[in-house]
């Protein structure tokens, strides 16, 4: 792929993200679903109104920035309803959130380019993200978790970028990385996963690297033996050759992914520009809530909230009817509703607040599902599996070639690529394993991310194969998640649907 369509490409997903985030973004004139909390705490900020935030405050600010900045733009005005405090238009408090979405998108291509500069790559990850549903619906409505996902992801961007430069540039993208990491943390404490993710990539890439010293230590020291038993020196450099151990020689080839550099950054690196700095960010986003609420000082407020979500109750139906344990997430079982209203037709005026029509007087019903691409989601699910089967059967061909463990000396890109993907996975979903409070499955959002870039792989490897077959697999996965998009784009935007449009795209009892 050139790089004129490239671009081309990555400006037309951009454009399609604008576009579906800011269509009708008024349509609902009340507080729909968690906007009960965020836009009214975004706009206690701006009358300086003390209140207690279950989470720490850094969207809460955005989304108080985004009412500020839209109430001082003279138009989108039409609506407005005072639910959150003060006269406020529904513009005035999603408009950022859209925005911020919008970019989720690029920079999740950015990851995919930095990871291994192939633009075909990069391109579907994009677009695959773009194409996905519970990440529009996050984007339309003044909620935390698009702000979760886009600074995690801005730090795995910034760290790849580090790797892929030296000194002084090394170390401003680390700052930022930081800086990043920190401010995903400061919006929900889950944003701390996509910080262990980068450490576990670092401590995966140490592991190999020093398994590979021991053995080739080993393996030299078995032919010095043998050459003072007469042996000889080629026969040595014989079976060094055909242990395919090695080490760094002037005449390696140059790095195809910055992955390939994690062991150039050392404990203390790692422990101040990915350890010291997000701590450093997280404390200063506290200090404006702290100022406006003095009821708490940091370490107490932050005992208040571990109590309230301690307190929230266990993972079932009692609880609240949409909760759904962490392994309901990846098959998408239990999506939930944000916003369900019903209507007797399309031209009636929807109540502010109040509960729909009684069952079987309405006939238009207005459902905004906070749930993903299914077809997205499922085959990701398939992908990311692959990439695990791909490394367990690398780890157990390599051992029965040798005949004793090992791991190859230098590891292909895709290889680097399926282990970064695994991990990060891994560490943004299975830490919600032992989390025993009322779950949603909004909080997979984090950890979705990277099966979007699983699936993106894995079609590009089909695109880009010689055989025909698996070229026709990588257009018809394409096909059917673009095609699904639009099929669900009904209850994403909130669309107008009849009774048996709505039942059409809830193929589940467990979705409705």
């Amino acid at each position: 792929m050139t790089k004129k369509w490239f671009r081309i490409g990555m400006v037309s997903v951009f454009l399609l993200s604008l576009a579906l985030r800011f269509w009708g973004l008024e349509r609902f004139n009340t507080l729909v679903f968690d906007e009960v909390y965020f836009a009214k705490f975004g706009n206690n900020y701006l009358t300086h109104t003390p209140f207690f935030n279950a989470h720490p405050p850094l969207s809460q600010y955005m989304i108080g920035i985004g009412i500020w900045i839209g109430s001082h733009i003279p138009f989108w005005h039409d609506t407005v309803n005072g639910l959150t405090g003060s006269l406020r238009s529904p513009w005035t408090y999603r408009w950022f959130n859209a925005l911020t979405g919008s970019f989720i998108p690029l920079v999740v291509a950015a990851i995919a380019y930095q990871l291994s500069y192939r633009r075909s790559f990069a391109l579907l990850a994009g677009l695959f993200t773009a194409c996905d549903g519970i990440f529009l619906v996050e984007s339309r409505y003044a909620l935390s978790n698009i702000y979760i996902v886009i600074f995690g992801l801005l730090g795995h961007w910034f760290l790849l970028l580090a790797l892929d430069n030296q000194n002084r540039q090394r170390s401003f993208w680390l700052v930022f990385a930081g800086i990043a990491f920190g401010a995903s943390v400061g919006t929900k404490w889950n944003g701390l996963w996509f910080l262990s993710g980068a450490y576990l990539i670092w401590i995966a890439a140490w592991v190999i690297h020093l398994i590979n010293s021991f053995l080739n230590s080993k393996l030299f020291l078995t032919s010095s033996s043998l050459k003072e038993a007469g042996g000889g020196e080629s026969r040595g450099a014989g079976e060094a050759g055909e242990a395919g151990v090695s080490t760094y020689s002037p005449s390696s080839p140059p790095s195809q992914t910055p992955l390939q550099n994690l062991t150039q950054l050392n404990i203390f690196q790692m422990l101040f520009y990915l350890g010291i700095i997000p701590a450093l960010i997280y404390s200063i986003i506290w200090i404006p809530h702290l100022q406006l609420d003095k009821t708490y000082g940091f370490i107490a407020v932050h005992q208040q909230i571990l109590k309230f979500h301690l307190q929230l109750g266990g993972n079932n139906p009692n609880v609240h009817p949409y909760c759904a344990a962490w392994y309901k997430w990846p098959l998408m079982t239990r999506p939930m509703a944000y916003y369900y209203q019903t209507a007797k037709s399309i031209t009636e005026p929807l109540p502010v607040m109040g509960p729909p029509l009684p069952a079987g007087a309405g006939q238009v019903i207005y459902d905004v599902h906070a749930m993903g691409n299914p077809f997205l989601w499922w085959f990701g699910v398939a992908a990311m599996l692959f990439l695990l089967g791909m490394l367990v059967s690398q780890a157990v061909i390599h051992w029965v070639k040798e005949k004793r463990f090992s791991v190859p000396a230098t590891l292909s890109v895709d290889t680097w690529i399926a282990l970064y993907l695994v991990i990060n996975y891994a560490a943004n979903l299975l830490p919600w394993v032992k989390v025993t409070r009322c779950v949603f499955i909004y909080h997979y959002i984090c950890a979705v991310v990277f099966v979007f870039l699983a699936i993106a792989w894995f079609v590009d490897q089909c695109l880009r194969s010689y055989y025909q077959q698996l070229r026709a697999l990588g257009v018809t996965i394409t096909f059917i998640i673009l095609a699904a998009f639009i099929f669900w784009m009904p209850v994403y935007l909130g669309l107008p649907l009849s009774p048996n449009g709505y039942k059409l795209r809830m193929w589940f009892n467990s979705w409705i």
